[in-house]
């Protein structure tokens, strides 16, 4: 929950969907071009960065980290590294916000380097775990003081004399995977992280893109391994960084203009990234006419522009293996598996117990309230639907989190009365241009 004043929003019943729409920057890169900026030698520039509060919340902390971190205009930035190793005591607490992502990052970035720091978030965060970093960082010589259960405000001593390490995930997470890598960057000798099944790739494109020694190889029984030689000279790239419109974001009014009839949009340089693009890759098994139209790289990563027509969905089953690609989109598939046909089934759900609420439990009692048939366990979820949209008439509680709140405002604008939210300033976090953007294509938000 947020201390903030909540703000409550409503979907109600869309026209059609037309046109073109370039949704909110891809927050996993924009946070990773500042982290790795303020450690390169030279001036990074970014274009394209998402000025949501969480990659705020990472630019700040770089600042009090001793980097120079100045907007230029809209999405347009510039970050003046201090080199790798040269990151400075602040002399405030570093406030990540409501994001995990950073919070688990920067702790890593933070391990190797000979200073204390300590960090806090909003009530959300301070509830969430950070064992899962805190474990492998401590083994290369990090320390830290936390409150019960590893959760911040914690404070961090970095290590005097890294020590590289091997380590194996002992669940998928691309952040513990990032925070192991960015700690190695000042250790010496290699670093490296094995992992049973793929996660999200973009630190080890990013780490390559500013110069670091980086390798991903194929160690057999399904595993990979990234490695990282450490006390690299981060160097500055020559040309700025053009961070991908936010597949994850694109997800919500690509759902939506699936499900409002007569509706046909398109969302141009949406990140593709074959580890993000699962939820895609679900949605057109369940019949819906989507594609990606001129298909190039950017910066290292995939781009291309979605067009999404509306369509009838058939229900699926969603495997366990799919869960690291689509992690974040479960919400809005969840909204699309009510209006589907049949009984959708997705395993492999146990992350999203620790996400910015307990997303399964927040899912599942939201979809109940808009009168959508839904069964749930400690990792699955299933959803039966006859083809059209629930209900609704209700308002969904969101725990202060912006993709429950932004999946049930777009169910809201098919389902046959509204649906408000109690409080969608979290919204704010991730996807700040969200109203205005569903609105302007023709959505019904208010």
């Amino acid at each position: 929950m947020s201390t903030q004043k909540p703000i409550k929003l409503t979907g109600s019943r869309a026209r059609p969907l037309t046109g073109l729409a370039r949704v909110a920057g891809d927050k996993s890169i924009s946070h990773r071009s500042v982290m790795l900026g303020a450690v390169a030698v030279g001036r990074t520039q970014v274009e394209g960065l998402l000025e949501g509060d969480d990659v705020l919340a990472t630019a700040a902390a770089c600042r009090l980290l001793g980097a120079r971190v100045e907007q230029l205009g809209p999405g347009r930035w510039q970050i003046d590294g201090v080199g790798l190793g040269g990151l400075a005591a602040p002399d405030q607490v570093l406030d990540m916000g409501n994001s995990g992502t950073a919070a688990r990052l920067l702790l890593g970035l933070l391990a190797t380097h000979e200073l204390s720091a300590t960090m806090t978030g909003d009530a959300s965060l301070v509830k969430r775990p950070m064992g899962r970093v805190i474990e492998p960082l401590s083994r290369m010589g990090a320390k830290f003081t936390a409150r019960d259960g590893n959760k911040l405000p914690l404070t961090i001593e970095g290590a005097v004399l890294p020590v590289p390490l091997v380590y194996e995930l002992p669940v998928a997470s691309a952040q513990v995977k990032s925070a192991v890598l960015l700690a190695g960057l000042n250790a010496p000798g290699a670093t490296s992280v094995i992992e049973r099944e793929p996660t999200r790739d973009h630190t080890e494109r990013m780490l390559g893109h500013f110069g670091a020694d980086m390798r991903v190889e194929d160690i057999g029984n399904g595993k990979l391994q990234a490695t990282v030689v450490g006390r690299p000279e981060l160097i500055a790239p020559k040309d700025p960084i053009r961070v991908p419109a936010d597949p994850s974001s694109a997800a919500f009014p690509c759902v939506a203009a699936l499900l409002i009839e007569g509706s046909e949009i398109k969302l141009p340089d949406v990140g593709t990234n074959p580890r993000r693009t699962g939820l895609y890759e679900t949605l057109r098994e369940m019949g819906a006419d989507l594609r990606f139209e001129n298909e190039r790289e950017e910066g290292g990563e995939p781009v291309a522009d979605l067009v999404v027509r509306a369509s009838e969905l058939k229900a699926v089953d969603v495997p366990a293996s799919r869960a690291p690609s689509m992690i974040d989109e479960y919400p809005i598939l969840a909204v699309a598996a009510a209006c589907a046909r049949g009984t959708t089934t997705m395993r492999g759900l146990a992350e999203l117990r620790v996400k910015e609420s307990d997303r399964l439990a927040m899912i599942a009692n939201g979809l109940a309230a808009c009168g959508v048939r839904v069964e749930s366990g400690d990792d699955w979820l299933s959803i039966t639907g006859d083809g059209r949209p629930p209900a609704g008439g209700t308002t969904v509680a969101t725990a202060f989190d912006h993709r429950i709140a932004m999946s049930f405002l777009v169910l809201g604008q098919v389902s046959a009365q509204p649906i408000a939210v109690d409080d969608a300033a979290a919204i704010a976090t991730s996807f700040p241009d969200f109203v205005a953007l569903m609105n302007r294509l023709g959505g019904s938000i208010s």
